[in-house]
């Protein structure tokens, strides 16, 4: 029929567009993959971005020997994200304000350095009298002028010579007859050897003390007195003196588990070892402190393991603060309380502001409270029952709040992440953190042990290791003793050289207390007094 409109076949057109749409659609679906694969390779990639830069944070900060973990508190403005609150910073002075500040230089009254002495009255002084080139020999002196200077004399190596005189003397009854009468040496720590106790104490604290190895002290030596002392000789001393002290090692420790509050860490000491090939063993110093802060302890071990823990842990009573490694909780007694550092999970989150800015800066600034309020005790002098009550009044609440935060904060991290595993980190002890709060006597953290790990980390990387295990602990025994003595205001030289001089092997086991440093203070001290006329 003539103008009729033709029949679309839809069916066949439908299956002509059919392999389009499916091809569309598949190509849209490795697109949708594509991208989400874009978008995980992307979240990959920030998360190692952020480990490396922290990693590289604190490398940096080793390296530069930078270790200060300083934190301002960010001011309220610009914090809204995750609704965090922060303390308002202190009101910056304007350029402007500053110079608008005038300054009155006041002049202080010229002190007459002629009339009072520079420098303390104990130094002993030199004195040099200088005449005027002209004939005063007709003059009236009238006055002087007196010009002092600080000097020193290097230490010098000198003969201390001691002499046993020898006495003929007749024999009671037996005129026709004589016997020879001599003094005995004085009975010291050590006797079989050619250096005297001054000599053996130097040696011994410019090593563990001053940090200054045998071969640089060889050196000094020969250098101020033309004497050379083969390291070796050198070696043999140290060795001696801690074998005649060992036994103060041992009263010391005793002393120590008295006490109910101690802090506890551990660091690294390369060691030679004849089983390891081409390389040191790396032996571990596991360090006790009294809580007090006076008396401290290092016991050396091979491995850093329980068994090397136990040796000691599992005498003590009380409380031990450590940085929450798991073995000092696997070996603890029934009788001791495990407490954590607060300081240690404080640096994971100042190491982590790379990584979560605004959570990171949060935690710090509620830690930093907490600090205040330990600050204001130690200003305020207050005593152990009024410390507890004004924790109890001002620290637990932020520490409640502190803990809840960080649970709630976590379920919305990545595991992963670095602030999680932060927050990880303090939601796991968070009670064993908090609970310095609930005593008047606890620290809030173990930074007293750690500065006294210095000694030790110091030491080690000038003369880099120890000749064997038995010298590690010798060397145990002799931080253990002089650090001792650095804890109590003693000077490590004289009370080294005034112990050698006892029979320490042959002394009174009861009374070897009396030797240790913080006791031997009290009664140099005492005898002093007593010396003094009134």
């Amino acid at each position: 029929m003539a103008g009729a409109v033709e029949k679309t076949d839809y069916k066949a057109l439908y299956e002509q567009l059919l392999p389009i749409h499916q091809a569309i659609l598949q190509g849209f679906g490795q697109q949708q993959q594509s991208n989400q694969t874009l978008l995980l390779d992307n979240k990959q990639l920030r998360s190692q971005l952020s480990n490396l830069q922290y990693d590289f944070h604190r490398l940096l900060k080793l390296l530069n020997g930078f270790k200060s973990e300083r934190f301002i508190p960010p001011s309220i403005q610009g914090q809204n994200e995750l609704g965090l609150v922060f303390e308002e910073a202190p009101e910056v002075i304007s350029l402007n304000d500053v110079k608008k500040i005038s300054y009155v230089k006041t002049k202080q009254p010229a002190r007459d350095k002629q009339a009072q002495g520079l420098f303390p009255e104990y130094l002993r002084r030199e004195t040099a009298v200088v005449e005027p080139d002209e004939d005063v020999s007709y003059c009236t002196r009238t006055g002087e002028k007196v010009v002092e200077k600080l000097a020193f004399r290097p230490g010098e190596l000198y003969v201390n010579q001691t002499i046993l005189p020898t006495y003929s003397c007749p024999v009671e009854g037996k005129p026709e007859q004589c016997r020879e009468v001599q003094a005995k040496m004085p009975a010291t720590a050590i006797s079989k050897t050619i250096a005297d106790n001054s000599l053996l104490a130097q040696v011994v604290v410019d090593k563990y003390i001053d940090h200054l190895p045998l071969n640089r002290q060889q050196s000094r030596y020969k250098r101020v007195s033309s004497v050379v002392l083969p390291i070796s000789t050198l070696g043999d001393w140290v060795k001696l003196v801690a074998e005649a002290i060992e036994p103060l090692g041992d009263a010391l420790l005793r002393v120590m588990l008295r006490h109910k509050y101690w802090q506890g860490d551990e660091t690294t000491i390369k060691v030679l070892d004849s089983e390891v090939k081409k390389d040191t063993h790396t032996g571990y110093y596991w360090v006790y402190m009294t809580g007090d802060g006076r008396l401290i302890f290092y016991d050396y071990h091979r491995n850093r393991d329980g068994p090397a823990a136990s040796h000691i842990i599992q005498k003590l009573k009380g409380h031990l603060q450590t940085d929450g490694y798991s073995v000092y909780e696997s070996v603890a007694g029934e009788d001791l309380i495990l407490l954590c550092c607060l300081a240690h999970a404080r640096r994971k989150f100042f190491d982590t502001q790379g990584n979560d800015k605004a959570r990171s800066e949060y935690v710090l600034a509620e830690i930093q409270k907490l600090y205040k309020i330990e600050q204001e005790c130690r200003e305020q002098h207050l005593s152990e029952d009024q410390i507890k009550e004004k924790r109890g009044k001002e620290a637990m609440p932020i520490l409640e709040k502190l803990g809840q935060w960080m649970k709630k904060e976590y379920e919305q991290l990545r595991p992963k992440s670095l602030i999680a595993q932060a927050l990880a980190y303090s939601i796991k002890r968070w009670d064993k953190l908090s609970l310095y709060a609930t005593t008047g006597f606890l620290q809030i953290d173990n930074n007293t042990i750690e500065r006294n790990m210095k000694n030790l980390g110091v030491g080690r990387k000038n003369y880099m290791f120890c000749g064997s295990h038995e010298a590690a602990k010798r060397a145990g025994i002799l931080y253990s003793l002089l650090v001792t003595c650095k804890l109590n205001e003693v000077n490590p030289y004289q009370w080294l050289k005034d112990i050698l001089g006892y029979d320490l092997q042959g002394y009174p086991v009861n009374k070897l207390e009396e030797l240790l440093p913080h006791n031997w203070k009290k009664r140099k001290e005492s005898l002093i007094l007593e010396h003094t006329p009134a």
